[in-house]
């Protein structure tokens, strides 16, 4: 198994197995959603794509954001935290985001896709193992001009070492492999930083604390491509 990295820029070359990463927050808040019974998630880049499918979903919740907040008109912003409890049975969501799902939009050449944060990473590695698939290429999707992005690196190196590290009984990860040095990265981070500003912020502590914690969720998630809409699902 071979392992790549990819960001925004380049994403649209990926070809074969891809996972699409965004911890602070998109994946970490779509993994709290579908937690909360939420039975889908349609990935879109624009807001206007977003009250596009209203008519197409009546039901549905607009969430996401813009420059870390949500656009007028959205059901709920960019929060793990908020969804965090949440009865969500049954409902399809619609997000959209500056970073994480622009990643798996951009994707067009990828398959199988899966999208991650912390929170499902090691049930995200054993999908992978068990697909054993000959490249993987990890979109860090927080990389670009005002950021380094290292949020997104760490998981994509959290991933590359389960994957690496099989555990005795054959899955991803040796039961060993510590998970803190990662996690510590990720609170490092420009971005990550934000979360330690004073409340009233977009980037709220409460998301952080959801984010980093791993293996919170015990299923992946991958995108299924049906009808012209990107779908999250578990897996």
């Amino acid at each position: 198994m071979k392992f790549h990295r990819a960001t925004l820029d380049d994403c649209a070359d990926t070809v074969g197995a891809a996972v699409v990463i965004d911890v602070l927050r998109a994946f970490t808040t779509a993994a709290y959603a579908l937690a909360g019974g939420a039975s889908k998630i349609a990935l879109v880049s624009t807001v206007e794509e977003a009250f596009g499918l209203r008519g197409r979903f009546p039901d549905c919740f607009l969430t996401g954001e813009v420059g870390g907040l949500p656009p007028p008109g959205f059901d709920l912003g960019n929060s793990p935290a908020a969804l965090e409890g949440m009865d969500l049975t049954g409902r399809t969501l619609v997000q959209r985001t500056t970073a994480g799902t622009q990643g798996v939009t951009r994707c067009l050449r990828a398959d199988p896709i899966y999208v991650s944060g912390f929170a499902t990473a090691r049930a995200t590695a054993e999908r992978l193992r068990a697909l054993a698939p000959e490249k993987i290429t990890f979109v860090a999707t927080g990389v670009g001009p005002e950021a380094e992005g290292d949020a997104d690196l760490a998981l994509a190196d959290y991933l590359e070492a389960l994957l690496r590290s099989p555990s005795p009984d054959g899955g991803a990860g040796a039961p060993g492999l510590d998970a803190r040095p990662y996690l510590e990265r990720v609170r490092r981070s420009t971005h990550g930083r934000r979360f330690t500003l004073p409340m009233g912020s977009a980037s709220p502590a409460a998301d952080l604390a959801c984010a980093m914690r791993v293996d919170r969720f015990d299923f992946a998630m991958r995108v299924r491509r049906t009808e012209g809409l990107l779908l999250v699902e578990k897996a």
